[in-house]
């Protein structure tokens, strides 16, 4: 199995910006500009991009979609989005605008028919994002923390179809103290699926760390913060992890 490495870029209010731990009042933004990002980040050898629609997280309105738009149209790489996606119309809409995979997170409490529906209508092009707090899923933009645990909602959409998911502790995102990694790989064991590990990504290390994990299902990372402050060079790591595989 592969390892792929995920540059983050986050938009709010049509900007790349970052949250600490979620939180909508604690942003940083780095760029007024996303799609030069997404560019840039390609540029230096991402093979896929991961976008967040934090605006959408929040309200469920579509609000950056013609920045998700002029992404997609300006780079030749995959890009998955997630952020809101609680219905068809959102899900047909970013299809449409030429996402390669959807990330579907808050709905897979709220709406598991939605979930099923999606699985059966655009199959591995739909990912699930468990977003968790102390092992509990969190939705809406990380404003509510439901009583499920993350591994159980996992077993139940990989009984619907569910073949990737997204792992975040909360607690970690934007914070530089590494990734949960047994939080990672237990989910991984428990669904048996590719599990995309998010959240507190430091260094090149703890990509590499991830990465020793890629049989057992930890298929890959996101990186925001640790890109845009320079902790992490993409292209490095990039090579670290393909000098990791070949031993």
């Amino acid at each position: 199995m592969t390892f792929t490495i995920y540059p983050a870029i986050d938009l709010l209010g049509g900007r790349c910006v970052r949250l600490f731990q979620g939180n909508y009042d604690m942003e940083t933004v780095y760029d007024e500009d996303p799609a030069s990002v997404a560019r840039r980040w390609e540029s230096l050898g991402a093979r896929w991009l991961h976008v967040v629609d934090l605006d959408a997280a929040k309200s469920g309105e579509p609000v950056n979609l013609s920045v998700i738009r002029d992404i997609v149209r300006k780079v030749h790489v995959p890009v998955q989005v997630g952020g809101g996606v609680r219905d068809r119309k959102r899900l047909e809409t970013l299809l449409e605008a030429g996402v390669s995979r959807v990330v579907i997170g808050s709905a897979a409490i709220d709406d598991p028919e939605f979930v099923k529906s999606a699985l059966g209508q655009a199959g591995d092009r739909v990912a699930l994002g468990l977003d968790a707090r102390d092992g509990r899923v969190a939705t809406h933009g990380w404003l509510e923390v439901s009583k499920v645990l993350a591994e159980d909602l996992g077993k139940e959409m990989a009984a619907l179809g569910a073949e990737t998911f997204i792992f975040t502790d909360i607690s970690r995102d934007g914070t530089l103290t590494g990734p949960n990694i047994p939080a990672v790989r237990s989910l991984a064991l428990a669904t048996g699926k590719q599990v995309i590990a998010s959240g507190g990504v430091k260094n090149t290390h703890n990509l590499v760390e991830l990465s020793r994990h890629r049989e057992e299902g930890v298929s890959g990372a996101i990186v925001g913060k640790a890109l845009y402050t320079g902790d992490i060079d993409l292209n490095q790591a990039l090579k670290a992890i393909e000098e990791e595989g070949a031993k």
